[in-house]
């Protein structure tokens, strides 16, 4: 892969700081804020109540998106946790950071860069509980926290010292309800709760999403709707998407009505339990009276298929894949301003400059989000972003890697290394479910050209061509495009789990 841009790796960790933490680029200590941020894990956009599922329940993410704002065109610049929440981190694309599974550690100058560690250089007590994700050099988290607790599943649930088994989701809580109270009226703190739920436990092939035992016999009486898009629309894509992972992990969570209506139940559940906790710690720092100087952002690792297209997990360029929730809610901000909607786009790699933002005044020069919270404020935005790059680098047999650009109103994706079948463009407008793919068609074929381009800008920007071992694996052909072959459409396959 290409080296980190110039502009990060030509700042030192000691210039970066005093970059960040100059006085004119510190807000003032009584206007800092608290922040509490909470990841949630293979979740949708559409799977929360205030978003209109009929099902669901999140009254506590619905409440405060109320009290606040969502966005209703939110997006991940990569959709696997391990890329996601190193750009959650440092506030950079995957081809900037290079951090994903299987790579090196992140970079020291990028974990000097992070938001937890700069928030912490400024005077911020700052937390971590849960799903970390992300591969560290040694004493990384201790320069980014003053308190960090990973929780990993594999089980959910944990045996406790009583010889009781208590949720993953419930110790998050009661980790997080800790750090508030250890927290002090007259030093911000910042927060990261980051949930495992609502990911599978992949190495259980019966109980595959294990809920908390508040949630029993939660949708017992629903009936689920069928997934989003047509569960045979597989079988039209090129056979390296056929045989990929999408296809196996269909086969153990998704393939047969019964197991589709009993892994929605369970999943749906673990949502919810994970809005409950939420709810527990927002309690807690309400009576601890910290909550009216707290902004509480909520938003998603990555989205999640969920059987749709008949294909399990994200990874690809699909909106179920791309979309995730984002909820943001200052108790700050004016009545009249609270619980709208914006349709403006927003990405995770906002999230590390909003929080930055807000405790330091602006973002670092090095980030390539952009404040989220001018939209909660009700402020004029110029200039705002009308496509972004999008991208995913596993390096992984079972999962093919690729790169493209997500416009207004059209979507194109590279599979880099299976061209030329790979190369997909979507028009939004006409085809909002993505059940066509125009790169073949002739009439489409000056914005394929327009779309290319585009994607190769923004590639080059952000650390250029991919590249396996120093040599570049983009095999672009455009005039050998291969026809389909169809294969069986069952695989018993397993794969490791991500």
């Amino acid at each position: 892969m290409s080296t980190l841009p110039r502009s990060i790796l030509g700042l030192s960790s000691l210039t970066l700081l005093m970059t960040i933490l100059s006085p004119a680029a510190i807000a003032a200590e009584s206007a800092r804020p608290n922040v509490i941020f909470f990841l949630s894990d293979d979740h949708r956009s559409d799977m929360l109540g205030c978003a209109g599922h009929p099902i669901l329940k999140t009254p506590v993410i619905d409440d405060l998106a109320r009290r606040g704002v969502r966005f209703r065109n939110a997006f991940v610049t990569t959709s696997i946790c391990a890329a996601s929440r190193a750009t959650l981190f440092t506030g950079l694309w995957e081809r900037s950071h290079r951090c994903t599974f299987g790579t090196p550690p992140l970079a020291a100058a990028l974990v000097e860069a992070s938001y937890p560690a700069q928030l912490k250089a400024a005077g911020y007590r700052t937390g971590f509980v849960g799903k970390f994700g992300v591969r560290m050099q040694r004493g990384a988290t201790a320069r980014m926290f003053d308190v960090f607790a990973p929780l990993n599943r594999n089980p959910y649930f944990k045996k406790q010292r009583d010889g009781s088994r208590r949720h993953l989701t419930e110790i998050a809580g009661d980790r997080a309800i800790q750090f508030l109270q250890g927290c002090r009226s007259d030093q911000p703190f910042c927060l990261s709760v980051s949930f495992n739920a609502a990911h599978a436990e992949d190495s259980d092939k019966q109980n595959h999403f294990p809920w908390p035992a508040a949630e029993d016999g939660l949708y017992d009486n629903a009936t689920i709707p069928p997934p989003l898009v047509d569960v045979d629309f597989w079988k039209q894509l090129p056979e390296f998407l056929r045989t990929s992972m999408h296809r196996d992990r269909w086969f153990w969570r998704w393939d047969t009505p019964q197991k589709y209506q009993a892994n929605a139940k369970a999943y749906y559940r673990m949502i919810t339990g994970l809005d409950r906790v939420m709810g527990r710690v927002l309690d807690e720092a309400r009576r601890l009276k910290l909550a009216d100087n707290t902004v509480v952002i909520f938003c998603g690792d990555n989205g999640y298929y969920k059987g749709s297209r008949g294909f399990a997990g994200k990874w690809s360029h699909y909106e179920e894949s791309l979309r995730v929730p984002l909820v943001i809610c200052d108790p700050r901000v004016a009545p009249k301003l609270r619980g709208r909607v914006v349709d403006s786009v927003a990405l995770n790699v906002d999230v590390p400059a909003t929080i930055t933002s807000l405790g330091l005044g602006r973002p670092p020069a090095t980030y390539q989000g952009r404040d989220l919270m001018p939209f909660v404020r009700g402020q004029p935005v110029a200039n705002w972003r009308t496509d972004f790059f999008c991208e995913h680098l596993f390096d992984n047999a079972k999962i093919p890697k690729w790169e493209g650009v997500r416009g207004q109103r059209y979507v194109y994706a590279r599979y880099f290394e299976n061209l030329p079948e790979g190369e997909f463009l979507h028009d939004l407008k006409s085809d909002p479910r993505q059940l066509q793919n125009l790169a073949e068609d002739p009439g489409s074929a000056t914005i394929l050209r327009k779309m290319r381009a585009r994607c190769d800008a923004l590639r080059d920007a952000y650390g250029g061509v991919y590249t396996k071992n120093g040599v570049p694996t983009n095999k672009r052909q455009p005039n050998k495009r291969q026809p389909n072959k169809r294969q069986p459409d069952r695989s018993g396959k397993t794969s490791t789990a991500r």
